[in-house]
């Protein structure tokens, strides 16, 4: 009989693409992956495994093996997680996709919360701009907006349903060079963007009375959406230039004065984001008890400005 670890170790790492990410996501070390997979491979008498120094994939042996395995187990831990039904508590590993501007925004005011209500629930958040697949990277359920939601998904309504992109310098460089009062006047300031890790790098967007602006102004400074999102507000807030980031994220620097919003009438609102998951007969029990407790919370609505902003 084959070792269960073995065959889980297998599909943690296909799913992961690599033994590293496989680690990270599942708290282990990449040596045991490695190992637990190399015997599964002289236990079988085939190579299961292309290795490289960039990538793992799967031989078609391998991938002829998983396309079995990954059902069975996939039943076999929701088999397990039935005992979870005569617990007091639910317990076990849930584990998120999340997007950075969602663990700023989203999670810290529902994290301790949860936690506290269910002390036997690890929860293990993955922060990651790109649109990875969910499932393949070992979660359990992620965060996302309407429009790059993945078909097939159960979506509920998790953190403020109505979000807007703020736009604010500081007092400083708005001395310095002018307070716009129309967004198409951006271009002749030095603005800070971002770009996704695909290379797509989104343009400013303004909407007032129906009318939508997208503006793709120059600037000294672009920086990764995710992590590099607080090296951009760290600039503005030196006097750099002007930012456009979620009005929550930019709220405690308009509370203390290190930044200015400006072209308020102009900022454009965009509906929240949601938890999503698959759609399955069987749900684990700790993402059973984050859904409930999910829907149970009030819908949070935008927080009101507290400056006095500019047209």
């Amino acid at each position: 009989m084959t070792d269960l670890t073995e065959l889980q170790a297998l599909l943690a790492v296909v799913r992961a693409g690599g033994f590293r990410e496989a680690a990270r996501a599942s708290g282990g070390g990449a040596s045991s992956l490695s190992d637990a997979v190399r015997r599964l491979e002289k236990r079988l008498g085939v190579r299961l495994l292309n290795r490289s120094t960039r990538s793992v994939a799967p031989t078609e042996a391998g991938q002829r093996l998983l396309e079995r395995l990954a059902p069975a187990l996939d039943e076999v831990e929701a088999s397990l997680d039935v005992v979870n039904s005569f617990r007091d508590r639910p317990a076990g590993t849930l584990r998120l996709n999340v997007p950075v501007s969602a663990v700023r925004l989203v999670l810290p005011q529902i994290v301790p919360a949860f936690l506290a209500a269910y002390p036997d629930i690890r929860l293990e958040v993955m922060a990651e701009e790109s649109l990875v697949d969910m499932l393949a990277a070992g979660c359990d359920a992620g965060i996302r907006y309407e429009e790059r939601l993945e078909k097939d998904m159960i979506a509920v309504p998790i953190g403020p349903r109505v979000q807007r992109y703020a736009t604010a310098a500081s007092p400083a460089y708005l001395d310095r060079h002018g307070r716009p009062h129309h967004p198409r006047e951006l271009l002749q300031h030095a603005c800070l963007r971002g770009r996704f890790a695909s290379g797509h790098m989104p343009l400013m967007e303004f909407e007032r009375d129906g009318e939508v602006i997208l503006l793709d102004p120059p600037g000294p400074l672009v920086v990764r959406i995710g992590e590099g999102v607080q090296l951009a507000v760290e600039a503005a807030v030196a006097g750099t230039g002007v930012l456009q980031l979620f009005d929550g994220w930019l709220q405690p620097y308009f509370d203390n004065g290190s930044l200015e919003p400006v072209l308020t009438p102009w900022w454009r609102s965009f509906s929240g984001p949601f938890l999503y998951y698959p759609s399955r007969s069987f749900m684990p029990a700790p993402l059973r008890a984050f859904v409930d407790f999910i829907k149970a919370a009030p819908a949070e609505a935008p927080a009101p400005m507290s400056l006095q902003a500019s047209p």
